[in-house]
């Protein structure tokens, strides 16, 4: 399938219109990785729930704009993201407000959070971008792309991301149970996107290619 035709006037407004959905999900990401739940006997965190989006978002990027401007989504996102995810993980720290005072003290755990959060968003992202445009170039089927660059993009995020925020980390419950967390938060992300995200690539791909035609009067795609 290829990338839709959007007229140049408008792609600077679907950019940052992407770029703020991006930094929103990594924000709401970073802030709900702080809180765990216990799902079947197994550590994990709430995170686990939201950050999918983001690679939602990613492979309907790539499929309606092309290659080259999902990774220029990713690179305007991921510095705002890395400073605005550690002022609202150390506001809302152990996900209670801590008041504007907090800020005024750097917080070394919270800031190691944030810059595990953009390593891994930055890594798998970038391969989520790679295997969804080579996987959406060579398969027909059109929900192969958005599950292999899940499988393969959400790995190399979760591993990056919880080995850099919390091997050896002050948080005595993370340092010890985060590789359990780590397989088990990697598991249920897969299983929401796999499960929800895929077939709601497909809706969300419909309904944009829709909106797209009506608003900027877009040819049909082939």
């Amino acid at each position: 399938m290829n990338s839709i035709p959007v007229p140049p006037s408008r792609t600077s407004f679907w950019l940052a219109l992407l770029v703020a959905f991006h930094i929103l999900v990594i924000i709401a990401s970073n802030y709900l990785v702080q809180l765990p739940v216990d799902l079947f006997g197994f550590h994990s965190t709430w995170g686990a729930f939201s950050f999918p989006f983001i690679f939602l978002a990613t492979d309907l990027t790539v499929r309606l704009i092309g290659k080259a401007p999902a990774r220029r989504v990713i690179l305007r996102a991921m510095i705002p993201a890395l400073f605005v995810s550690y002022m609202v993980s150390v506001l809302f720290h152990e996900g209670r407000f801590n008041g504007f005072g907090a800020l005024s003290e750097f917080n070394t755990f919270v800031f190691r959070i944030a810059f595990a959060s953009f390593a891994a968003y930055v890594l798998g992202q970038l391969l989520d971008v790679h295997v969804f445009d080579r996987m959406r170039r060579s398969y027909v089927q059109w929900w192969v792309a958005p599950a292999a660059s899940a499988v393969l993009g959400q790995a190399l995020d979760t591993v990056a991301f919880f080995s850099i925020a919390f091997w050896r980390s002050d948080n005595p419950f993370m340092a010890a149970h985060w590789g359990e967390i780590a397989a088990v938060d990697y598991a249920i992300k897969l299983t929401v996107s796999l499960l929800l995200f895929v077939p709601m690539y497909g809706v969300a791909l419909n309904a944009i290619i829709r909106f797209m035609r009506q608003r900027d009067t877009l040819p049909a795609a082939a």
